[in-house]
């Protein structure tokens, strides 16, 4: 069956490289916003949602394009600040407004607001994800403070990184829920901002399939981390928390899955092979690919996802000068030689990822 090309932020503005990432995909809030089973109120919520992520797509390819010229300019000062402190975790309460950052909170870790509570932890926690796993001293690698605002707009169905700060909406209750329930949104999300400090794939085409995988991969790492799952365990599922009564009533019980992206009870499937790509798809759908990808090699390596192919990606995505035009092919190569490389006593290693990406028609 042929697949709809959906027209998306994946085509990119002129003289701009980047759109705003959000978790919901926008075909998936103007889907709702039609929807005739939803009241007109659940439906204008949709419509809201979408309206406001034609705005934050230039806020963000205004900041990314800022925050590669620096890293152009000072390469060397940057990398010596990986040293620095910890970074700050800041959280603010927008009070249902559209104005960032909003108001301090100034104990969000002992909030009685359960959204700031979690915020705070669970970025702290991604923080420390990083560190541990990695050696990454924040989004930058060299301290950067990180902002989140909660409570963003009224019944805001989505949460994102708009190249400077987290903002997370509370969702409408039905088919969505509070945002910052589901830590693997929080790590995607983030994890854009380390895509964009890095390799600084372009938001469009495969490089923007990419983009878009890095943060479902290490999102569903950092998940499974969290719960000290092993590859067996995990149920690989993206924004599992999120869905609301209205979602789950219909048979949705995630957002995406890395194991079967195409799955009926994802609320928004991918693809699961290289043929099914086409240029100027939503970077949503095609990540699917590089997804699937991703969970089979680490499957096959077995343990736990961070320990080895956690670590191949990474290096794939930060050891390399940027790349903002990357072709799934190229990325999946640098894989199958960073796994030689790195783990050269285990020859099982590299034959696992030559094995999933092949798989996939890479």
């Amino acid at each position: 069956m042929k697949r709809t090309i959906r027209p998306t932020c994946a085509t990119p503005i002129p003289g701009k490289h980047f759109c705003t990432c959000f978790i919901i995909p926008e075909a998936v809030l103007k889907r709702f916003a039609i929807d005739k089973k939803l009241t007109e109120e659940q439906r204008q919520y949709f419509v809201d949602a979408a309206k406001l992520e034609q705005e934050w797509r230039k806020t963000r390819a205004s900041t990314a394009k800022l925050a590669n010229l620096s890293r152009s300019i000072l390469p060397t000062a940057m990398s010596a600040q990986a040293t620095a402190s910890p970074p700050s975790v800041l959280v603010f309460d927008c009070q249902h407004g559209n104005v960032l950052p909003g108001t301090p909170i100034a104990n969000p870790a002992t909030s009685a607001d359960a959204s700031a509570k979690r915020t705070f932890n669970e970025t702290t926690s991604v923080v420390d994800f990083f560190q541990s796993q990695f050696g990454r001293n924040s989004l930058d690698n060299a301290g950067m403070t990180l902002l989140s605002s909660i409570h963003f707009s009224v019944k805001y169905n989505n949460a994102g990184w708009t190249g400077s700060q987290m903002r997370y909406g509370d969702g409408d209750g039905n088919i969505f829920i509070d945002f910052t329930k589901s830590n693997d949104v929080i790590g995607h999300e983030l994890t854009h901002g380390v895509t964009q400090f890095t390799s600084g794939f372009v938001y469009s085409n495969q490089s923007g399939g990419l983009n878009e995988s890095m943060s479902d991969v290490f999102g569903s790492m950092f998940r499974q981390w969290r719960a000290n799952q092993t590859v067996s365990t995990a149920d690989w599922l993206i924004g599992k928390e999120i869905m609301g009564p209205g979602a789950i009533a219909r048979g949705f019980t995630c957002l995406r899955d890395m194991a079967k992206p195409a799955a009926s009870h994802c609320l928004a499937p991918q693809s699961t092979k290289f043929s099914q790509y086409q240029n100027g798809m939503d970077p949503h759908d095609s990540s699917g690919i590089p997804n699937l990808a991703f969970c089979k090699a680490a499957v096959a390596i077995g343990g736990k996802s961070w320990e080895k192919t956690g670590k191949i990606w990474y290096e794939a995505l930060t050891g390399f000068p940027p790349s903002p035009n990357m072709k799934m092919l190229a990325f999946a190569n640098r894989t199958r030689t960073i796994a030689g490389t790195m783990f050269p006593a285990e020859p099982a290693v590299k034959i696992a990822i030559d094995k999933a990406w092949t798989a996939v028609g890479l």
